[in-house]
This record gives structure tokens, C-alpha cells and sequence, in this order.
């Protein structure tokens, strides 16, 4: 009997898992050919949802648990699913319900027809603002252009990976995580499923500007080095201009003559210039500062409780 695994990231999430428990089970009834794998990863939760886990755990032995020593974020998180996880093949879904469990089944039937990444676009992204919406899709334009491989758009972390998908990711241990590349570095056989994002069904969203801004970066600074390139580019044309300037003055000069004057122009140039380089020397700090935090191997996460027993000692694999 081959075996599924559903990875769930739980951030505070104590009120959205009664009602998503339920529909699982109901899934996993309904598809009773299959052994069933429910593995949630608590990411440091500061609600009840370690608890809410432990009552589920107590009430169905199909359901795991990851309990992380701290908050180190959903991409950390879902490595560590990766990690435990034991199904033939593994299915990630939200705790907050905007994933249907109901697509699960289709995305079954395309990988018994032999697909590896099983993944779902969005049709519609839900209640966004219009705003967030469109600062989404200028960040996928811009990666996809950047990047020497497709980066699919509308596209999260809800689909169905086979076992060697989820074991190629594995291997993959950088601290500067970004899944969504990743899943398309990893190359396999995809298909695509259609599915309308529902809204969350309780609690808020974790995802700030900010947070949403340093994803962003992370995105592109992981997976391509185009803005180094442009810095380059950019120096390389601003210095061409300023020699071709250089000459024309020194010609004038020598013709014509010089009075002082230009003070404007001369105050525009400094500040122009000035401010070329110090967006080069931030550009190349955020990837040193990458280079940094991946020197000092440190795990990725830390566990301190998997299915109520103690392996604190267990961290990055």
C-alpha cells in the first residue's frame, strides 16, 4: 500500500486546525487505498497550537508532529517536514484552509500517472489588496527575467512532490532558503492543477510588507546574480559617460576656454555618482551577507519535541 504524506507548517494556527482536521480526515476516509501521513510542523507557535497537536495526536495515531524550539520561519519549517516525512510521496498544504484538501485526490491521480511535481496554480489569489497583488506579480516578472530557469508564477508551496522530489530537496541545505526556486531547480516531471484560493478561515496573516519585502529579496539574491551584473553594467556605463565628458571638457577648455561656472551640474554628478555606489556597495553587501550566515553552518532548525518525545539534540540532518 503506498503511503501519502501531508506536510502543514503551524504558525499560530490554534483556531484554523479544528477546522481543518476534519476535512482531512475526511479525505483520508474517502481515499482509504492509501496509508495516510499527517505531519505538522509547530514553528515556534506562542498560541495553543502545540496543544491543539497533542489532543490530535492523542485522538488519531495518523497524525505527527514537529514541535521547533523557536519561530525560524515557514522555509525552515517545511524542511524539517521534509526530513520526517515517510509517505511514497508527500502533498504541503496551509493550516489556514486558503489550500483545499479537496484537490489532493486529482493531484493523486496525476502522479500515479507517473508525474513527480504536482503542483497548483492559483486561479484567483483570494481577498488580497490590489496593491499586494500587483507587487506579486512585478517580483515574478522580475525573477522569471533574471533567473536561467522558470520560476512559475501563481504558484506556492501547494502541490504534491514524489518521494525523490522530497529527497532531492533534502540534500539541499542552505540557510538562505527559497523553496519556490528550488522546486524548479530541481527539475522532474510537472503538471499543473487549477484551483480558486479560498480566504483564511481564522486568525491573520504573518505576512507584512516587510516580511513579504525580505522573501522578495531573498528570491532573487538565491537564485540569480543579475543585480551584481547590473551593478556592473551600470558602473561600467557611468564611467564610459564620464570619460566621454571628461574629454569634451578638457576639448572646450582647450578651445575655447573655461570660466568657472557649472556649480549645479558639478553638485547633480557628485550625488549621481555617490549614489551608484552605495547601491553597488548594498547590492554586494546582501550577498556577503548571505556568503556569511552560510559559513557558519549552523542548523537550519532545532527540534525540541517530535510526537511528544524529547530529541532536542536533533537538528539540521
Amino acid at each position: 500500500m503506498k503511503k501519502i504524506s501531508i506536510l502543514i507548517p503551524c504558525y499560530n494556527e490554534e483556531k484554523s486546525l479544528p477546522l481543518l482536521y476534519p476535512e482531512l480526515v475526511k479525505l483520508m476516509d474517502a481515499n482509504s487505498a492509501y496509508d495516510w501521513e499527517l505531519m505538522f510542523v509547530n514553528d515556534g507557535s506562542t498560541d495553543g497550537t502545540l496543544m491543539e497537536l497533542q489532543r490530535l495526536r492523542q485522538q488519531d495515531r495518523r497524525v505527527n508532529y514537529v514541535d521547533l524550539s523557536r519561530n525560524f520561519g515557514k522555509e525552515a519549517a517545511m524542511l524539517a517536514g521534509f526530513d520526517y516525512v515517510t509517505g511514497d510521496c508527500m502533498v504541503i498544504l496551509d493550516a489556514d484552509m486558503q489550500h483545499p484538501p479537496t484537490l489532493i485526490p486529482e493531484m493523486i491521480k496525476w502522479w500515479e500517472q507517473g508525474y513527480e511535481d504536482v503542483y497548483a496554480k492559483r486561479k484567483s489569489r483570494g481577498r488580497e489588496s490590489w496593491l499586494r497583488k500587483r507587487l506579486s506579480q512585478m517580483f515574478y516578472k522580475l525573477l522569471q527575467r533574471a533567473s536561467r530557469f522558470e520560476i512559475l508564477q501563481d504558484v506556492g508551496d501547494f502541490r504534491l512532490l514524489d518521494r525523490k522530489c522530497v529527497d532531492a530537496l533534502k540534500k539541499m541545505r542552505e540557510s538562505e532558503r527559497y523553496t519556490k526556486g528550488m522546486y524548479s531547480w530541481i527539475g522532474f516531471k510537472k503538471k499543473e492543477v487549477e484551483f480558486m484560493q479560498g480566504d483564511r478561515v481564522a486568525g491573520t496573516s504573518s505576512w507584512s510588507y516587510r516580511r513579504l519585502f525580505s522573501f522578495a529579496l531573498d528570491g532573487i539574491t538565491s537564485f540569480t546574480t543579475a543585480p551584481l551584473r547590473i551593478s556592473t553594467i551600470v558602473g561600467f556605463v557611468v564611467s564610459l559617460c564620464a570619460f566621454i565628458y571628461m574629454i569634451y571638457v578638457f576639448i572646450k577648455a582647450l578651445i575655447w576656454g573655461d570660466p568657472v561656472q557649472g556649480y549645479p551640474t558639478l553638485v547633480v554628478l557628485i550625488l549621481f555618482l555617490g549614489g551608484i555606489q552605495l547601491l553597488s556597495l548594498g547590492i554586494i553587501g546582501e550577498y556577503i551577507g548571505r556568503i556569511y550566515n552560510e559559513t557558519k553552518n549552523r542548523p537550519d532548525y532545532i527540534v525540541r519535541e517530535f510526537n511528544g518525545e524529547n530529541v532536542s539534540a536533533k537538528g539540521n540532518f
